[in-house]
């Protein structure tokens, strides 16, 4: 089992030395959350709560997920990063992808998409992008941002229903394909994890519920024939808090746990010392037991 750190809604402050410490402890990823703007009247419904309300508020921290991770790579040597989630179809793919090629030309392989479809219309009307046809606009930004990273052919250009590109190249292209790890709960995202996804990111569920989703999601992967591709379950699981928990998981299929190291011992804490602390705390007592 794998672990990865949550730094959603972390003081910009903390990014540089809680990467470092992650590094150093040995866990595996850590993923960094989306958007641009918080608008002050926002009458669409947030979908991973029961009333509808975010769970931020105004004036909570959102580092452009991008520029984090360059900075948090140049930083460590193995620690892997990982987007949850970036809200692919707010944005136009060339731009997309020209920011992770480079990204990886500079600190190296290890870097993830996690993307969405987004759930804010309003933050999709300020950005001047159609929030109706976000998913099929969604499906077509990752074949787009593949074809600019693969080394062959020389030129690409592209034929689609939202987007129309002439013959391009981008430079520099990536040497190893960045993964693509699909977010949400909807069978909408189970079935775009499992035909264009090298993986899913759950929101925070049960072990139950992520049993139930992996099922969905190995249904479909079965149905696209794509079952026979490497593929990574990133799960915030609610009720896995010890070895038993995290075994169970495991035997689900899950291959990362999605967390805040530290809220094991030193509970939801926004103190950096603490925070640090409670990450060596997890590597002596759950990852040297992996």
């Amino acid at each position: 089992m794998k672990f990865s750190a949550a730094l959603a809604f972390t003081d910009p402050d903390q990014y540089l030395p809680l990467a470092k410490a992650c590094d150093e402890a040995g866990i595996w990823a850590v993923a960094c959350s989306d958007h641009v703007v918080h608008p002050r009247q926002i009458s669409s419904p947030y979908p991973y709560t029961t009333d509808g309300s975010p769970r931020f508020k105004p004036q909570t921290a959102f580092v452009d997920p991008f520029v984090a991770i360059a900075a948090m790579g140049a930083v460590t040597e193995r620690l892997r990063f990982f987007t949850n989630i970036y809200v692919l179809p707010l944005r136009h793919p060339l731009g997309v992808a020209k920011q992770l090629a480079s990204i990886t030309s500079l600190i190296g392989n290890r870097v993830a998409l996690g993307m969405g479809v987004g759930w804010m219309e309003e933050e999709f009307e300020l950005m001047g992008a159609d929030f109706r046809t976000r998913g099929k606009r969604a499906d077509e930004a990752i074949d787009i941002m593949r074809g600019l990273w693969e080394s062959e052919p020389e030129w690409f250009s592209y034929d689609g229903k939202h987007y129309q590109l002439p013959e391009i190249e981008m430079t520099p292209r990536t040497s190893e394909p960045v993964p693509i790890y699909v977010g949400g709960i909807s069978e909408f995202a189970y079935k775009r994890a499992a035909r264009l996804g090298d993986g899913w990111i759950s929101d925070l569920m049960t072990t139950a519920e992520v049993g139930a989703a992996i099922e969905r999601i190995e249904h479909w992967r079965a149905h696209y024939g794509t079952q026979d591709k490497p593929f990574e379950y990133i799960v915030s699981c609610s009720d896995a808090i010890n070895a038993d928990g995290f075994a169970r998981l495991e035997d689900l299929g899950v291959t990362s746990v999605l967390t805040m190291p530290w809220v094991y011992t030193r509970g939801f804490t926004e103190e950096l010392d603490e925070r640090l602390a409670g990450i060596t705390d997890f590597a002596e007592q759950v990852l040297s037991k992996q």
